[in-house]
């Protein structure tokens, strides 16, 4: 009985999300890349190049990927022009190449953003990771997930910045 209650309860489940709005695209008029940032909290940014498979990620990516360093860690930048299930959690990259993850307690910085964070380990390395998602208009997310979700119903508008802070390696090839 209970695996049919469970078997109603997604269908229903299904059946809403399909009637709710999908915005395959970005609401309002999509903006020309406004290019990359020459610094980063203060610091001059330093172009890193992309590795064979980051570059082969962002020829089907809806928007641009740029990899930099401050001098004292990785900071990569996405430009997302619509929602997409192709922008994916920093944690499920490095898991994907070998790391093992703990997440953090989400923080706050100097501006009043909120970041979600972890920690990743890989044999003797040891680095910390921060992500947040943030749009034009002050909206920030902590997690793809729920920036996924404000963006398909739309409650945000693009495009949107994803910024991912690697501290502790040099330029990690994460995709």
């Amino acid at each position: 009985m209970r695996g049919i209650s469970l078997y109603a309860i997604s269908c229903a489940v299904a059946a809403v999300v399909s009637c709710l709005p999908w915005h395959p695209t970005v609401h309002g008029v999509v903006q020309d890349f406004p290019g990359w940032p020459s610094e980063y909290g203060g610091r001059v940014l330093c172009s890193l190049p992309l590795s064979p498979k980051e570059k082969g990620f962002e020829a089907n990516f809806p928007g641009k990927i740029g990899k930099f360093t401050d001098g004292r860690s990785i900071i990569l930048l996405r430009w997302v022009t619509q929602p997409t299930r192709k922008l994916h959690p920093a944690s499920e990259c490095f898991k994907a190449v070998g790391y093992r993850i703990r997440p953090t307690p989400i923080t706050r910085d100097d501006d009043g953003k909120t970041w979600g964070s972890f920690q990743g380990t890989r044999g003797d390395e040891h680095l910390m990771v921060s992500e947040s998602i943030r749009d034009a208009a002050g909206g920030n997310w902590t997690d793809v997930s729920s920036w996924y979700w404000a963006a398909v119903l739309g409650r945000t508008e693009g495009p949107w910045w994803a910024v991912t802070l690697i501290h502790g390696h040099e330029s990690p090839d994460i995709n």
